[in-house]
């Protein structure tokens, strides 16, 4: 256990170069929220590409064509949503990612920059129950696909191959996981070019179905159709993982250039569901059938139109992109789970979120009647405090100069203090402004979420033509954004001064 807390100071305080030699010399990463020492920042910008493209070069980025089109939009409307969405979200990650480089610790102990070494727990459990149900989601959508290839290839796709896909895939996500940050950079390397060289195939043999005549056909939607798609885009790519930006960047040097951490961040992290996505419009967009298909299966649905001799490395590849994201999510959600105050080693942190994400998938496939509806309800839910935290975050980061304080960051006593009321309060009021503009498109699958949407009668109330644009998730990043560049400019430059608690 060489990264244990010492007892001589906070638990999951910063540590020298010294009391992390046993951690680099074993296979297992014991690294948890800890300070990465100076001799460990050794990954260089371009490293960043590797996690980012990996973890979204699944042909699930494919089933965003039929969520897209979904909101009753056009071809081009839906290209425009989903490229805008999708590079913007990124890039946003990529400016949450600075932190990680200024100050080599995960996101959530950098985030109590913004609000105080004990105020960071309210976004904190926010960021965990999002992870969890981003990866418990990744899990089912390979266990579902697993059946429907099975079923495809004349085998029996029934409780038995999903119990055995169940295990498979929760032992490869939480393996992963526990062995931490060197492991998982080597695997989504290699992950890069099988499940890059497969998809590639899969455009390839799947062109034939494509039908522009239906595609064009397809009449344009209001713009309140096309701002819900927007936000949906955005919260299912870029925004669904900027809560663990910078536990990516914390292992660089912190000289490496800011606009090289973004560039490498977004370019990463986009370029792969670009394409995906827009291949995904037009497959959609020619067959309703296939478009029906993946609201209930997302992977699965996109595998029938293939012939029967690729769907064995479709499936493998499916999986295998499915479970890297899902690594990244859990390893993150375990240094989360670490800077809520639980102490225990980072691996056992990682495993007990493994087997939260187990329990789940368990629970969906073979009891739910339906998970793709109550997932996107879930979504949009947590997303609108996700957002907010975001624009408090980014704020702070760009309005900050200098690295951060090591110590101060674990101490309650130092320059960020325990709590910072500005933020939390921002947070808890734009929340509470972004729910009251979000609605429930998933009432009769998600009946737990129907509170949603309590100010929407000052826009045409729900009937309205932006009742479904969700601009909720809009109002919560841009306000809490706004009030943090103005209100914390002050405590922001007193801190770096080194002048107040």
């Amino acid at each position: 256990m060489g990264a244990s807390p010492d007892r001589r100071r906070p638990a999951g305080g910063p540590v020298s170069a010294a009391s992390t030699d046993d951690a680099r010399s074993t296979l297992i990463e014991r690294t948890g929220i800890e300070i990465i020492p100076e001799s460990d920042r050794t990954a260089k910008p371009r490293d960043l590409f590797w996690p980012w493209f990996a973890a979204n070069v699944s042909v699930f980025g494919m089933s965003y064509g039929s969520f897209v089109l979904g909101f009753g939009i056009s071809f081009w409307q839906a290209t425009i949503v989903s490229v805008i969405g999708i590079v913007v979200s990124f890039f946003l990650c990529g400016l949450i990612a600075i932190a990680g480089k200024r100050g080599s610790a995960p996101t959530m102990i950098l985030s109590r920059s913004a609000f105080g070494v004990h105020g960071q727990k309210v976004p904190g459990i926010v960021s965990w129950l999002t992870s969890i149900g981003w990866e418990t989601f990744l899990a089912i959508t390979a266990v579902l696909a697993t059946a429907t290839i099975i079923t495809q290839l004349g085998g029996d796709g029934g409780v038995a191959v999903k119990l055995i896909a169940t295990v498979v895939v929760a032992v490869l996500i939480v393996t992963a996981s526990v062995l931490g940050y060197h492991t998982i950079m080597k695997l989504q390397s290699v992950l890069t070019w099988v499940t890059g060289i497969v998809t590639i195939l899969y455009i390839i043999l799947a062109i034939p179905h494509i039908d522009f005549s239906a595609v064009l056909a397809h009449p344009s939607g209001n713009i309140g159709q096309v701002i819900g798609a927007l936000v949906m885009v955005m919260t299912g790519f870029g925004l669904g993982w900027i809560n663990i930006a910078a536990d990516w960047s914390r292992y660089q040097k912190r000289t490496a250039s800011d606009g090289a951490i973004i560039w490498w961040n977004t370019f990463g992290g986009a370029i792969a569901p670009v394409i995906l996505v827009i291949f995904g419009l037009l497959l959609a967009g020619s067959d309703d059938k296939l478009f029906q298909g993946v609201q209930n299966d997302p992977v699965g649905a996109l595998a029938q139109i293939l012939p029967v001799w690729v769907l064995v490395p479709f499936l493998i590849t499916a999986i295998l992109a499915l479970v890297s994201g899902a690594v990244l999510g859990i390893y993150s959600s375990g240094l989360t789970l670490l800077s809520l105050g639980i102490r225990i080693p980072r691996p056992s942190a990682a495993a007990i979120d493994g087997v939260i994400l187990t329990l789940g998938t368990i629970w969906v496939v073979f009891f739910a009647q339906n998970f793709i509806g109550p997932f996107q309800s879930f979504l949009i839910t947590l997303g609108v405090p996700l957002a907010s935290w975001a624009g408090i975050l980014i704020a702070d980061i760009l309005r900050r100069k200098k690295v951060y304080d090591d110590d101060a960051l674990f101490d309650a006593k130092g320059r960020y203090g325990a709590w910072d009321w500005t933020s939390i309060i921002t947070m808890v009021v734009t929340s509470f402004i972004g729910w009251g503009f979000v609605v429930n498109s998933f009432a009769e699958d998600a009946a737990w979420n129907n509170w949603q949407g309590y100010l929407l009668f000052l826009i045409g109330g729900k009937d309205g033509e932006w009742a479904y644009a969700n601009l909720g998730v809009f109002f919560a990043l841009v306000l809490s954004f706004l009030v943090t560049w103005f209100a914390r400019a002050g405590k922001i430059r007193r801190q770096e001064e080194g002048a107040v608690r």
